[in-house]
């Protein structure tokens, strides 16, 4: 429900700052300010992006914790979404989700909704397998068997590059 009254609230609010701000400074200022901050957000958005991705490449080759970076990443392509939507409101937003410190303020506020788990896994290097999960370690090798070591494998049953699992 919360959805829907964001979609119908959105709208509602950028037709009154149009209207208000169109009355003030007229028309073609209105437009133009709206056409500025779509291509400085989408300029910032671009480079705040790439940051973002060296981030996230340099945390998965050296082994830390991507959520950060993959985080910011996320919130950078929401700001862009923002700021090519035509208006103040959702321009205003995605300006203030291109400072890092919103960011990281948006991250900790969504990262005190969240409760992270674990199960099994590579942990700094380490397998710390669950006690109760079932998993059975072991070796194996493979080997084509020779057709003369099984009696039902003969040639006619079961032509060679035959899995023997069928006979036709």
């Amino acid at each position: 429900m919360r959805l829907f009254w964001l979609f119908l609230a959105v709208p509602i609010i950028e037709i009154a700052l149009f209207i208000q701000v169109g009355g003030l400074i007229g028309l073609w200022p209105t437009l133009a300010i709206v056409v500025l901050t779509a291509i400085i957000g989408t300029s910032l958005m671009r480079s705040q992006g790439a940051q973002a991705w060296r981030e996230i490449q340099s945390s998965f080759g050296e082994m830390r914790d991507p959520t950060r970076p993959l985080a910011h990443g996320v919130m950078i392509l929401m700001a862009g979404m923002l700021l090519l939507t035509p208006g103040f409101f959702t321009d205003t937003l995605g300006l203030l989700l291109l400072v890092p410190r919103v960011r990281d303020g948006v991250m900790r506020r969504i990262a005190s909704r969240v409760t992270v788990t674990q199960m099994g896994g590579q942990m700094g290097g380490q397998y710390r397998p669950r006690p109760d999960d079932g998993t059975i370690d072991g070796e194996f090798t493979v080997a084509d068997p020779d057709p003369q070591d099984s009696p039902d494998r003969s040639p006619e049953l079961n032509p060679p590059g035959s899995s023997g699992w069928t006979r036709h």
